[in-house]
């Protein structure tokens, strides 16, 4: 178990709740020139909505989920969305479908990230972050933003609590349709925090990773448990 693993575990599973802790998003990508280019170029390619540069810029292998075969074409699908790929009841938001896609894709990769032991390097930062297997992790959330308005009621104008930075915390009930979501702090403080500074977990996370050749490449862009 890592650091980050054991830290979070001590806070969210110890016999009672005592501490809390930040995890501020460090960018490790600055340690490789090349690593900053590649992920600068893509960026731009994603940008310009350019699919075949961006379907070129992956692996032949790449994971797009956790049940299906991933690899290029699945990729150029998931980028493009055609309508004739969705059953009948969505194909009127393929539009809406495809531009969601590209803006996760575009907001992963322009995250802070960190170098795995298999010298991957992974986005966000938050990700590296081993969750207790005792906690459900579609409760856990990242406060990826500092000096957050934690407040007693679900409103702009309620109460403040205390202010919260890149922390994990805990969503017992998301409410997709409200503003505030009614969170939990891993000392057991509990109040209302916007849900645009809250981070799902086990959301989009990607991976890039240096080929034989020495090419970077975008290996993962996937989402869930």
């Amino acid at each position: 178990m890592n650091a980050l693993s054991l830290a979070l575990a001590l806070v969210l599973c110890g016999p009672a709740f005592a501490q809390r802790q930040t995890f501020p998003p460090v960018d490790q990508a600055e340690q490789d020139p090349t690593l900053l280019k590649f992920r600068s170029d893509l960026l731009a390619k994603i940008e310009a909505r350019d699919t075949e540069a961006v379907v070129a810029a992956s692996c032949p292998d790449i994971y797009l989920s956790h049940g299906s075969n991933g690899g290029p074409d699945e990729f150029r699908i998931n980028l493009t969305v055609p309508p004739d790929q969705l059953s009948e009841e969505f194909r009127d938001e393929a539009d809406e479908l495809r531009e969601s896609y590209w803006t996760d894709l575009y907001e992963t990769l322009s995250q802070p990230g960190y170098f795995d032991e298999q010298g991957e390097f992974w986005m966000p930062t938050h990700w590296q972050i081993a969750l207790p297997a005792s906690l459900d992790p579609f409760t856990a959330y990242f406060v990826a933003a500092e000096q957050v308005t934690l407040r007693q009621s679900p409103s702009r104008g309620g109460p403040i609590v205390g202010l919260i930075s890149h922390e994990v915390v805990i969503v017992p009930d998301y409410q997709t349709d409200e503003t505030y979501q009614k969170i939990r702090l891993t000392d057991g403080t509990t109040g209302y925090m916007h849900g645009d500074f809250l981070t799902s977990m086990v959301g989009y996370r990607a991976a890039l990773v240096k080929s034989e050749a020495g090419d970077w490449q975008l290996c993962t862009f996937v989402t869930g448990d």
